[in-house]
């Protein structure tokens, strides 16, 4: 499986609990925060919905 690299770029402040929890579940808590992780179908399920917060790229 490939790596990619997500990297929180707005906040979360505002944002439904469900955002904020799938945030949490990333591993992302602070703005400009980035974790590296392997892209299975549940990260890439979890990034589409919180797409407008976090930055994608591939490693």
């Amino acid at each position: 499986m490939a790596k990619i690299k997500i990297t929180q770029i707005k906040s979360i402040i505002d944002r439904s609990e469900r955002q904020k929890r799938t945030m949490k579940a990333l591993g992302l808590t602070k703005v400009n925060q980035s974790v590296e992780v392997e892209a299975n179908a549940a990260i890439i399920g979890m990034v589409r919905k919180v797409n407008h917060l976090v930055a994608l790229e591939t490693i």
